[in-house]
């Protein structure tokens, strides 16, 4: 049977889009029943993951394949064979502030974001210091309350930046959801994963 990590929440709507038009399951994954979904006329089964787990779950074979955002694969930072693009979840990693904020260089700003590994990449690439902090939810108010000046964060419509009078000031990444594969799995279960892959290329 074919182990595949999904993340809830939602991309969890395009990825059943993608699996229903495929041919690869009949009926829909709903998140709101149990967390471990069983196809066994299909020969797979769906776990329901956070994203950050996904590809903790691919890296140690609890999952053959798992789908992720490449904002988490960049943050995690974990070697796996990445198959393709689907295409779906598409957003953006960009650096916000106030109007008319820039960085001075002079100083070393606070940033506040969910992904502080590709945040720290993204300043020491420039060459400025800045002091990262962590924050796991409601990241654009952190400038508003005055505990950092810029945040790294997932841009998409930026309505909830323009909420809160930020605006974009560099994109750093575009984000889209990716199939990630378990090294031993690839070879152990070739056929079905090519399978899989190529029944949703077909419909991408």
């Amino acid at each position: 049977m074919l182990s595949i990590a999904v993340p809830k929440g939602r991309v969890l709507e395009e990825v059943n889009e993608l699996l229903l038009k495929s041919g690869l399951i009949d009926e829909e994954i709903n998140e709101d029943r149990k967390l471990i979904i069983e196809y066994p006329e299909k020969q797979m089964k769906f776990i329901l993951a956070k994203p950050m787990d996904v590809p903790v779950y691919v890296k140690y074979g609890v999952a053959d394949i798992g789908v992720a955002g490449k904002d988490v694969l960049l943050e995690v930072e974990e070697k796996l064979l990445e198959l393709m693009d689907l295409g779906i979840g598409h957003c953006r990693l960009s650096l916000c502030g106030r109007a008319n904020a820039e960085i001075d260089f002079g100083k070393m700003p606070k940033i506040a974001t969910k992904y502080p590994k590709t945040a720290g990449r993204y300043f020491r690439s420039k060459g400025q210091q800045v002091e990262i902090i962590k924050l796991n939810g409601s990241i654009e108010i952190a400038p508003v309350l005055g505990l950092t000046d810029f945040i790294v964060d997932i841009v998409s419509t930026g309505r909830t930046l323009k909420e809160n009078d930020l605006f974009e000031i560099e994109q750093i990444e575009d984000i889209s959801s990716r199939i990630i594969v378990n090294e031993a799995s690839f070879y152990l279960k070739n056929e079905e994963i090519n399978h899989f892959v190529n029944s949703l290329k077909v419909v991408i």
